[in-house]
């Protein structure tokens, strides 16, 4: 990830003027043929890089394009035939920073074509297209301002949809697989997405998208071994292990399905959840800005969890600004949710270094072989986003506050404040009716069966079914985001300056959304099946009631009932033909005190 800087009129290898290339791509426009206008003038140059996909574009068969700027947005995308006549286009922006324009053309005739883009009238970027003809791929060397851009642009793609909608995967297969959001989609001619298996887990989700990008593109990737640290420390992590075989040329599925599996048995948690200040880490902390926060930015939380971004929604006067992302979870679904405390943990802790985090960059060095960035590097480094440890000094409330802050610059009403949290909160329910459903599927064909429950720690993380379909980490997250709306009142008299208050007194405030709370989260409701197929609709206001329920919650042996709260001698609770054994609803009810304290223990 990358800093947003001004235009330095040139990219590393062409050192090439815009206004150069301006006059000359006008020159070839006006009947020169290209032939006669050198490659040379119509190189990548400045901020502004031009993409395409596939990398050998047939003749008659998509080709798709994408313009990324790092100094601002890109007002225009624009593509010529060798005649110089403008081929119509419709594309789509995203982003800022980094600012992206993409286009698709269904078909193009064997020939040669240039690409430009314009901003302020000027041209910004032009790229020579050859369609029909084996065009020699072009590896970056190293992960550069370019790359970086590209990594952005291609995430919030990939997971772009409008900010109300709820948009969930089974797995990561669907999405890549998908050719109108997956802009690498069979981009090596290889036909290599077909039947591609990829259905990572939490932590293996930024690991995973990160590889698959390197591949496509013909960079390096790297990755460490790493312990799961204690108590009193957070994890260490062993010398890297640099994999280069993608810079090397087109590389085939089955060298990249050997990578991936390699990469899932390595990492985990404990890859993410290492020492801010430790060098010997996959990624390294970065500053809390919106500048710095690209798509593609991790997110680690002190107790596992993990987070990728993929899109900023900016504020305007009728609505307020959001920032997305998205996780897997142990049945290795995706979904995008919004950023918020409720599914963003954060907290100071000896066992753990949280936050924001980016993969740390790789350098080659003159004997040819690569190695990763240190601090101290990062810190003079121009082209990528800065090692900080600001996020260190900051308490959870202060870094909340300072994360509302970037999302809704302006501040906003408090009515609007409760609505995005109300609203939030009901996302992260809905997600919980998918997760704990699934354990009723499993169990609908497996009737007789008995899910094994580990013992302390492990019933965050194991392995097996019960890490399919358990749901303590999720049922964690949902007593902290009742906490979150619960809290608000209390937040306003806290932090006045994040809310728009017309004069208003925060005591007043605070009480006015009070009276408010309790309106609305009895309009508000969801639905679950219940064990004979029925639907049961519970308003959050009874979700909210039934808070020390969700305690006790998370095991899939339970019937679906008491995993929603439902108490016995209910018509709610008579469908129930479930109940875990005796034994582990022992054990359940001495673990109860993490989910009462919502405080995850060390693994």
């Amino acid at each position: 990830m990358t800093t947003v800087k001004p235009n330095r009129g040139y990219f590393p290898g062409f050192p090439i003027q815009p206004a150069i290339c301006f006059l000359v791509c006008l020159l070839a426009w006006c009947d020169i043929s290209v032939a006669l206008a050198d490659d040379y003038a119509c190189k990548q140059s400045g901020e502004t890089h031009i993409w395409i996909s596939p990398i050998n574009p047939t003749a008659d068969a998509p080709v798709k394009i994408m313009a990324v700027a790092t100094d601002g947005p890109i007002a225009e995308l624009t593509v010529f035939d060798s005649q110089g006549r403008r081929i119509p286009l419709q594309s789509r922006h995203r982003g800022g920073p980094p600012w992206s324009l993409s286009t698709k053309l269904e078909r193009l005739s064997a020939g040669q074509y240039r690409v430009v883009t314009h901003r302020d009238g000027n041209l910004i970027a032009c790229y020579p297209l050859i369609v029909g003809e084996s065009n020699k791929r072009e590896n970056p060397i190293e992960w550069n301002l370019a790359t970086e851009a590209f990594y952005s642009a291609w995430i919030e793609a990939l997971f772009g949809a409008p900010p109300g909608e709820n948009l969930s995967f089974p797995s990561l297969e669907p999405v890549l697989r998908n050719t109108e959001r997956n802009f690498l989609h069979n981009h090596l001619g290889l036909d290599e997405d077909k039947n591609l298996p990829l259905t990572p887990d939490c932590a293996d989700l930024p690991y995973t998208l990160r590889a698959y990008f390197a591949w496509k593109i013909g960079l390096p990737v790297a990755f460490r071994a790493c312990g799961r640290g204690s108590t009193k420390a957070p994890p260490r992590c062993s010398a890297a292990t640099i994999m280069i075989e993608f810079t090397q040329g087109i590389s085939s599925q089955a060298n990249f399905r050997k990578f991936s599996r390699q990469l899932a048995d390595t990492v985990h948690s404990g890859s993410l959840r290492t020492g801010l200040e430790d060098e010997s880490t996959d990624l390294y902390p970065v500053p809390l800005s919106r500048e710095t926060l690209w798509p593609g930015t991790v997110y680690a939380d002190p107790y596992g969890h993990v987070l990728v971004l993929v899109e900023w929604v900016p504020q305007t006067i009728d609505y307020p600004g959001v920032l997305l992302a998205v996780d897997a979870q142990p049945d290795n679904s995706v979904a995008r949710k919004q950023v918020w405390e409720g599914t963003l943990l954060f907290a100071n802790t000896a066992s753990a270094g949280p936050g924001f985090k980016a993969f740390r960059p790789l350098a080659r060095m003159p004997s040819g072989k690569w190695r990763m960035f240190s601090n101290d590097e990062l810190i003079d480094q121009s082209d990528f986003t800065l090692f900080s440890l600001e996020q260190d000094q900051l308490s959870p409330d202060d870094f909340y506050a300072r994360l509302a802050q970037l999302i809704n610059p302006d501040g906003l009403d408090t009515r609007q404040v409760y609505e995005a949290t109300l609203a939030a909160l009901v996302e992260q329910i809905e997600t919980r009716v998918n997760s704990v459903n699934n354990g009723e599927v499993y169990f609908r064909k497996n009737p007789r069966s008995v899910i094994p429950m580990p013992s302390g720690a492990a019933i965050f993380q194991t392995v097996g079914p019960w890490e399919d379909y358990s749901t303590p980490s999720r049922d964690m997250r949902l007593l902290i985001a009742i906490n979150v709306l619960s809290d608000l009142p209390e937040k306003i008299v806290r932090h006045p300056e994040l809310f728009i208050m017309n004069d208003k007194p925060p005591e007043a405030a605070k009480a006015e959304i009070e009276q408010y709370h309790a309106q609305r989260i009895q309009e508000h409701s969801i639905r679950y099946i219940r064990t004979d197929g029925s639907p049961w609709a519970l308003s959050v206001a009874e979700v909210l009631a039934r808070k020390s329920a969700y305690e006790m919650a998370y095991n899939p042996n339970d019937c679906i009932e008491i995993r929603w709260g439902a108490k016995p001698d209910t018509e709610e609770h008579s469908t129930c033909r479930r109940q875990a054994p005796a034994e582990q609803r022992a054990k359940m009810e001495r673990y109860r005190i993490w989910f009462r304290e919502t405080r995850r223990p060390v693994q």
